[in-house]
């Protein structure tokens, strides 16, 4: 049995909590008597999330059972934090076996001193102000979660689901894993090293039409010579102009922004289809496997192949394989 402690305070973000909340819940009926999940304040007061809903904790943090897994949420509780609650986090912190925070949690683990030394990250709006506010912590503003240690950290909301399946799966197997993603209908793909933004969302829209319009034609096709030149002729401007336009209206150049969407269409290719390494590199606008290889190792740290294998959703048959502890070796609890 793993004890799952998450931290509740006024100001709380609710999705921060329930997110990964329903992930070990989840587990735990797929696993029977691997988590139990205890939510804790300071005083075991009700508390008022950012949205305006109160969560009823079970009881008061001084009273909680030392945790496997302490979880700390983010939300707007964090730009102020309780003295009180900093000074709980420094005592009892390091005594849990894997210390977590979901989005701007890292801000209160940061000023309680428990994330110096080590590269973490948070919602990228907050990423410049935590290193800001601690040069000694390595602060990554891509991934949507990094692990460091017994440290793990993710970027905003959502995430904090990614985080929490990405914890299960070490616990107890990618199956169950899988079976618990299926039923909260989200997927278990998402890499920790994944940008938080796709391209569209990473870069920001051009102001200009001819400009929007090249944005969304590279979406729609990768495969498509997409050098600055043919982009050029497409929008009726010279290369030159062309290039320094886009970069002015979107913060990134043409090169890196086509990297970027050629890169997500071959994922999702490799996720959801069943074309090989040759046809999705072709579709993807790479030309060779080994073009793609060489962007997908410079990026995600691994080959196509690999990623497929890993991320790609095992077929449905397989779920019935863990629907008791005793049906299959990865449901039956593990230790760390």
């Amino acid at each position: 049995m793993r004890n799952v402690l998450v931290v509740l305070f006024d100001g709380v973000q609710s999705l921060d909590v329930t997110g990964p909340v329903e992930v070990f819940a989840g587990a735990e009926l797929q696993a029977p008597g691997t988590y139990r999940v205890t939510t804790a304040s300071l005083d075991g007061a009700p508390v008022r999330t950012s949205s305006g809903l109160t969560l009823v904790p079970e009881g008061t943090l001084a009273e909680a059972a030392a945790p496997d897994t302490l979880l700390v949420p983010g939300g707007k509780g964090t730009r102020a934090p309780d003295p009180a609650l900093l000074d709980w986090l420094r005592r009892h912190g390091p005594r849990a076996g894997r210390l977590v925070s979901v989005c701007t949690g890292a801000l209160l683990l940061a000023e309680a001193g428990l994330l110096e030394g080590r590269r973490v990250t948070t919602h990228w709006a907050y990423c410049e102000r935590l290193a800001g506010r601690h040069p000694g912590i390595d602060v990554d503003p891509d991934p949507i979660y990094v692990r460091d240690g017994h440290i793990a950290t993710s970027a905003g909301v959502t995430s904090g689901i990614d985080l929490a399946l990405a914890l299960v799966e070490e616990d107890l197997g990618r199956e169950v894993a899988l079976t618990v993603a299926r039923h909260l209908v989200v997927f278990l793909r998402r890499p920790g090293g994944q940008a938080q933004f796709s391209a569209q969302l990473a870069a920001q829209t051009a102001r200009r039409e001819p400009l929007r319009e090249i944005q969304q034609w590279i979406t729609e096709h990768p495969a498509e010579d997409l050098g600055v030149d043919a982009l050029a002729a497409r929008a009726r401007l010279s290369p030159r102009h062309f290039a320094r336009a886009f970069r002015a209206e979107t913060g990134t150049t043409p090169g890196r922004y086509v990297d970027r969407v050629r890169l997500e269409h071959a994922r999702r290719l490799l996720e959801d289809g069943t074309d090989g390494v040759e046809e999705v590199s072709r579709a993807s606008g790479y030309g060779t496997p080994e073009a793609m290889r060489r962007a997908f190792v410079r990026t995600l740290g691994t080959a196509p192949a690999e990623y497929r294998r890993r991320f790609r959703p095992l077929p449905r048959r397989e779920a019935p394989a863990v629907s008791s502890p005793s049906s299959s070796p990865r449901s039956r609890p593990l230790r760390t």
